[in-house]
């Protein structure tokens, strides 16, 4: 196979797009190694010798501190994460007290261990002790030797007397360590009896006693080397003095330098204090006032994570140690914190707390953003453009390489604020009173509490949160764009470079040190060592001509640029030789480095030397900027001072080491922890400006799973650490679904609101929803976490780290949100009665509209298939469901039973006076505010609504059952109505014979003359049903939830008119449908396609004629889909009633019964007197409980209502019964002859008074009769019989209810009127 050119595989690489659409929310995903930065020679400063400047054993000196460094911070390490092994350790109980020497032995040996840490400890500070003493005598010699030290060599010897400080002091804040020693000492008494020759381990073991109980220690050893051959107080002055200066300066130094400055330079106070010659004379160098200020401003100083260090508390204990500096009243008066006065430690807070800086934070931020996006943007057309002018691409890179020192100095600055206002809350914690968030007592506050969980306002944690986003945003932004910059930032420091050694130095060596030699050699060393003359002949042609044509005036060398930075060694050699010019070789004058007053060399060139000076000191960390990912730079990386990473480092703000001990716990609840506080402070604020920060805090863990891998070196630290990003994690993807979840229903439910109802209210604004940003959480599809290391023994290794979906968490988190809300909704239904329909019906569609908001970010499951598992409805012949089951278990246990019909308003309602069956259902479930509407006051405001319709089941009801049931679970429902007509009509046979029989054998009509008492008299006579009271009941019961399910058939089925006209409109355009004149379905193309099928019919065939046409198979298809569409619509538009059917079902189950309730008249005509039809059965019934509806005592139509007329009037209709109930029921009959009594009173002129103490009654009477004649017209409209006598009605068939028949005005629609 031939191979691909070159270009042509680059050019087909360049269509590939690598942009990753991942929005920012993290900081910088810098993988935890360990590799080598400019900040230190990569090869130990060796190749110094080559530059021939008498540094070797300056050089030799370094290495060996930076040796000394690196190992004094391994033992720190050591030190810092010490826990106790005492609190470990096994109790033996009484009954193996002869195990004793064994538990000893064992112990020995564990404890050995950790001893020979602290032995080795104690040796390495003596060793280190006395070879920095050694290389301070080495330079404080009064006659001049050897060369230095250099700059470098200085800071070498601040770290080192930082690192012994450090150790120092947690040797004594760490009270685990003489508590295992002691046990440590008693076990080696009790093992060390049967050994021989143990002296020499007692005598080591007393040495280590004396170490560790002594405070201080380690700077009282190195006092001693200090002085005990050479005084040092020179070299002790000289590192004073730079120290004060770069404290005040505060320009070529980033955060952790100036920390180990303000760390020492107490300490270097006292050593030089207590000097023997004349102490005085470091005062005369650098004035008290300007070290008082210095430990003034910064009183509180971070030493670790969660230690600081007090300048005035160390100077103070120090002093006791120290007997001439005792004397130095005005230092030693200098408050330690718990000793601030009040007026000042309202000042302090100030200063430290990030709260009173936010505001020009905020901005620093904005400007720097804003600024670096257009230097990049000019860098970027800068590489897009051939041929541009130098002076422009000069001054875009240079413009780049300030954005990058002012990105350095921003972050350091706002991570030095970190730490300080770490360190000043571990200074001050807060005071014991109870906080108003807890309820627990102050008593059961740990330490850690105090100065962490409750030591931070809800502000505070704001700002903090910010603060974290700001670095970790910033830190991203100059990390994405390293390898952009590099060459840019290479070129400009090698310009700077080149400029000052080939221009500035030789004005110098023409003018001001022409006639100095020595100063002029060390002037042209620095040339010599670092001047790149090769880019002098790498010019343009067109430069160098332009250059000739300068004339002599200008002797400037024109160079070209050339991303060639200087080495590591090579700004070590250049700062030595500055410092020497301007310091003439002796370091010793009075006054700084710069501010000499008594130099020769001129202000303006002094100037020029001091700028160069601190631009070399950041020459470095601008060149450790872009290698930090370089592939090529992989040495073994020791110390980590100036990248990115070290100064977007925020570990230590998980460390709690110190306070574990001191609290006497294994570990802190989550709770607790720094990192958890913020992420969860931005959860439970739900602040919109810091949501998408939400993922920073978790950054954190990152730098302190680094920390604890490679700087402290302990694995069981990351353990605890990944344990608890696990557990966070966890509690953060719920809180955050949590809070995701009740943002989207709260903006449904808003949505939701009743527009007029809004209109209505003067502070309608509460019910809205400030919108939240989560777009840029829902875009995470990969969130990385540094952890899981598998191999702590593998040196250079990357982090093998997980890859999250925070999307694809937080789409499972949704799925099971919204079934478990679905889950309480049905919970809360089944546990109210029927009238609760309509408020689930609400809460569902609040619920299903926030899936609609949130599916458009996330791909959540369907809510119809939410719904159907919820409702146990998955199954393709599942035709019940959970909510028809529960529907249907309330009509047979309290629906049919305790509530009662008002034809009148269309409403049943529960009856005061029914004596409720009693009803198992569980008590009201209770949930957060977020499964009803999301907030207290949408909450509030759509209860307002459920409330209206929760003492009534009607029309809105019915309407919530069918969009609930669907035409899938509605028929099953409609079914168990039925069978229920069914059971109840088998049921109340046998009680309808009983009265049957109890009824006398003759019962004539009622007489006119004997007036509305006589009738009323004659019928208890006749209805002898005394005996069977309790039979009457159950028979009007039975009739009543009879009429109580047909009305209920009547309403759905009014509703599915509705809800079929609605469908019918929307649907009949596309099938070719209209209406009829008598209501019947006309086809508007008789034979012919429907349009649906026309219109994709000719689309298909346009398509498939254009010769291009790819697939002419797949409108083939949608042109069969829309064929079957018409013919599956067509098939359901006609639809039967519901009320029809029920009543067909109800005339075919009393067909079994017709023989008993509607016998045939032996004589062929009416029998009158001694029919025991149903329509007699009923007619006494009725009379009956209108009698007893009418009396005081009990109101009979709260009892049973108007569903009893309903069921009595429907079975009389059906039973072709309904013209023997009008003219022979017993009330009828009394109002005519209450009629009749009436107008012949009338005619007499008497008053109307003969029928006192039956107004009510007959006035109920009438009202029955109304409510009959409304019910028999409703049936007659709705299904019709045939048009013969009603005796003749088939006993075989349903009625023939289908037979077309001319509309009527609706029944529900017009009652009939009064006196009817």
């Amino acid at each position: 196979m031939a191979a691909v050119p070159v270009e042509e595989a680059i050019a087909a690489l360049s269509t590939f797009s690598l942009e990753d659409e991942q929005p920012e929310v993290q900081g910088p995903a810098v993988l935890v190694s360990i590799e080598r930065g400019a900040t230190e020679s990569p090869v130990e400063y060796s190749d110094v010798n080559a530059y021939r400047l008498s540094l070797s054993e300056d050089t030799k000196a370094l290495n060996q501190l930076n040796t000394l460094i690196q190992e004094g911070k391994e033992m720190a390490s050591v030190l810092y994460t010490y826990r106790s092994c005492v609190k470990a350790l096994p109790q033996l109980p009484n009954s193996m007290k002869h195990s004793q020497a064994d538990l000893y032995l064992e112990t020995y040996q564990v404890l050995d261990l950790e001893m020979s840490r602290l032995r080795e400890i104690q040796r390495w500070q003596a060793s280190a002790a006395s070879k920095l003493a050694a290389d301070m005598q080495r330079f404080s010699r009064p006659e001049r030797r050897i060369n230095g030290p250099t700059v470098t060599h200085l800071w070498s010897m601040l770290k080192l007397l930082d690192v012994l400080v450090q150790l120092d002091h947690l040797k004594n804040a760490k009270a685990s360590i003489p508590n295992d020693f002691s046990w440590y000492k008693r076990t080696f008494t009790q093992v060390s009896a049967q050994w021989q020759d143990t002296d020499s381990m007692r005598e080591e073991l007393d040495d280590l006693q004396i170490f560790l109980s002594t405070r201080w220690a380690i700077l009282l050893n190195l006092h001693v080397e200090m002085f005990r051959v050479n005084n040092v107080e020179d070299i002790l002055q000289i590192l004073i003095v730079f120290a004060v200066e770069s404290l005040e300066l505060d320009f070529g130094i980033l955060f952790p330098e100036r920390h180990i400055l303000l760390r020492v330079l107490p300490v270097l106070v006292v050593l030089a204090t207590s000097s023997e010659k004349d102490s005085e004379s470091l005062y005369k160098r650098v004035k008290i006032n300007r070290l008082i200020n210095i430990f003034k401003s910064d009183p509180v100083i971070p030493a670790f994570p969660d230690l600081h260090l007090s300048p005035a508390a160390i100077l103070k204990e120090l002093s006791m140690y120290f007997q001439k500096f005792s004397a130095q009243t005005r230092l030693l008066t200098l408050p330690a914190p718990h000793e601030i006065p009040p007026r000042e430690a309202q000042e302090y807070p100030r200063h430290y707390l990030i709260v009173n800086h936010i505001g020009a934070i905020r901005a620093e931020h904005d400007d720097f953003t804003i600024r670096f996006a257009s230097a990049m943007n000019q860098l970027l057309l800068l590489k897009s453009t051939d041929g541009a002018d130098a002076e422009w691409c000069k001054e875009v890179k240079g413009n780049m390489y300030d954005m990058v020192i002012e990105g350095f100095q921003l972050l350091s600055k706002w991570t030095a604020r970190i730490w300080e206002q770490c360190a000043w809350k571990f200074s001050r914690p807060c005071k014991d009173s109870v906080p108003s968030e807890s309820n627990e007592t102050s008593a059961s506050y740990s330490d850690y509490e105090k100065v962490v969980r409750y030591n931070y306002s809800g502000e505070e944690r704001r700002v903090l949160v910010e603060l974290v986003s700001y670095i970790k945003s910033i830190g991203s932004m100059m990390l994405r764009c390293d390898t952009l910059v590099a060459d840019a930032l290479w070129e400009t420091i090698h310009a700077e470079v080149q400029d000052f050694v080939q221009n500035t130095l030789a004005t110098m060596l023409r003018t001001t040190f022409r006639k100095k030699k020595d100063l002029s050699r060390i002037l042209s060393d620095m040339r010599t060592l670092s001047a790149d003359w090769m880019a002098n002949t790498s010019k343009p042609e067109g430069e160098l001509q332009s250059s000739q044509h300068g004339g002599e005036e200008s002797k400037t060398n024109l160079f070209y640029p050339r991303p060639v930075a200087p080495t590591a060694a090579q700004v070590h050699c250049l700062q030595f030789l500055i410092y020497e010019v301007v310091s003439g070789g002796n370091l010793r004058k009075p006054g700084g480095l710069f501010g000499n007053s008594g130099s020769e060399i001129p202000v303006n060139d002094l100037k020029q030397l001091e700028t160069f000076f601190y631009k070399l000191s950041f020459f470095l960390h601008i060149l450790d900027y872009p290698d930090i990912h370089s592939a090529q730079f992989r040495y073994v990386r020791l110390l980590k001072v100036a990248t990115v990473s070290a100064l977007t480092d925020l570990g230590f703000l998980w460390f709690r080491e110190f306070y574990l001990e001191s609290s006497r716990v294994i570990q802190f609840p989550i709770e607790c922890s720094l990192p958890w506080m913020l992420a969860d402070h931005v959860l439970e604020s739900q602040n919109t400006g810091l949501l998408e920060s939400v993922l920073i805090p978790f950054d954190i863990y990152n730098d302190s799973a680094q920390q604890a891998l490679v700087v402290l070196k302990q694995r069981f630290l990351y353990d605890e650490i990944e344990a608890e990003v696990d557990h966070g994690f966890d509690i953060f993807v719920s809180k955050l679904s949590e809070t995701i979840f009740t943002y989207y229903k709260s903006w449904a439910a808003s949505e939701l609101l009743d527009p007029s109802f809004l209109f209505a209210l003067d502070n309608g604004e509460k019910y809205s929803v400030q919108p939240m940003k989560f777009s840029a959480l829902f875009k995470m599809t990969r969130m990385k976490c540094k952890n899981l290391l598998r191999d702590l023994s593998i040196v250079d290794a990357d982090l093998l780290g997980r890859t999250i979906d925070l999307r694809s968490l937080i789409t499972e988190r949704m799925n099971k949100v919204f079934r478990d809300n679905l889950e309480f909704l049905f919970d809360r239904f089944e546990s109210q009665d029927l009238c609760a329909i309509v408020e689930l019906d609400k809460l569902l569609d609040i619920l299903k509209h926030a899936h609609e908001l949130l599916s458009k970010d996330l791909s959540i499951d369907s809510f119809s298939l939410m719904l159907n598992e919820m409702q146990e409805n998955t199954s393709p012949v599942s035709f019940s469901s959970r909510l028809a089951s529960q529907i249907w278990s309330e009509m047979q246990n309290d629906f049919l039973p305790n509530f009662v019909l008002c034809n009148t308003t269309q409403r049943f309602i529960r009856s005061s006076k029914v004596p409720l069956v009693p009803v198992q259902k569980p008590s009201i479930p209770h949930a957060k505010p977020n499964f009803y509407c999301g907030t207290q006051d949408l909450n509030s405001a759509h209860q307002s609504f459920a409330r209206l319709h929760s003492g009534f089941f009607g029309i809105p009801h019915m309407f919530s059952i069918v969009r609930l049931l669907g035409s899938r679970s509605l028929p099953w429902l409609i079914r168990a109505l039925l069978d229920h007509i069914s059971n109840k009509i088998t049921t109340i046979e046998p009680m309808i014979t009983g009265l049957q029989e109890a009824l006398p054998k003759s019962i004539g009509l009622l007489p006119f003359d004997s007036g509305v008492a006589g009738c009323m008299r004659l019928v208890k006579e006749h209805l002898n049903w005394g005996a069977k009271s309790e039979l009457k009941a159950e028979v009007l019961r039975g009739i009543k939830e009879i009429g109580s399910v047909l009305y209920w058939m009547g309403l759905l089925d009014i509703v599915l008119r509705e809800v079929d006209t609605t469908r019918f409109m929307q649907t009949a355009p596309w099938l070719g449908l209209v209406p009829g004149v008598d209501g019947q379905i006309l086809h508007h193309q008789d034979g012919g396609d429907s349009p649906i099928v026309n219109l994709f019919k000719s689309a298909t065939t346009a398509i498939v004629s254009i010769p291009g046409c790819p697939n002419p198979t797949s409108f083939y298809t949608m042109s069969k889909q829309a064929e079957a569409a018409d013919l599956l619509y067509k098939a359901n538009m006609n639809t039967g009633s519901v009320l029809e059917y029920a009543l067909a079902f109800t005339s075919a189950a009393l067909d079994k019964y017709c023989s008993k309730w509607s016998a045939a008249p032996k004589t062929g005509f009416i029998d009158i007197t001694t029919s025991k039809d149903f329509y007699r059965i009923y007619s006494g019934l009725q009379i009956g409980y209108l009698e007893n509806s009418v009396q005081l005592s009990s109101n009979n139509h709260e009892v049973l209502g108007d569903s009893v007329a309903w069921g009595g009037c429907t079975i009389i209709y059906l039973l072709g019964q309904q013209l023997h109930f009008e003219l022979f029921d017993f009330s009828y009959q009394v109002l005519n002859v209450a009629e009749v009594e009436a107008v012949s009173i009338a005619q007499m002129h008497k008053s109307p008074h003969f029928v006192q103490g039956w107004e009510a009654l007959i006035e109920a009477m009438k009202k029955a009769r109304r409510l009959n004649n409304h019910v028999f017209s409703m049936l007659k409209a709705r299904c019709p019989l045939e048009d013969k006598t009603a005796c003749a009605i088939k006993q075989s068939g349903a009625p023939l209810h289908r037979i077309k028949f001319e509309n009527t005005v609706s029944a529900f629609e017009t009652l009939p009127q009064k006196g009817v």
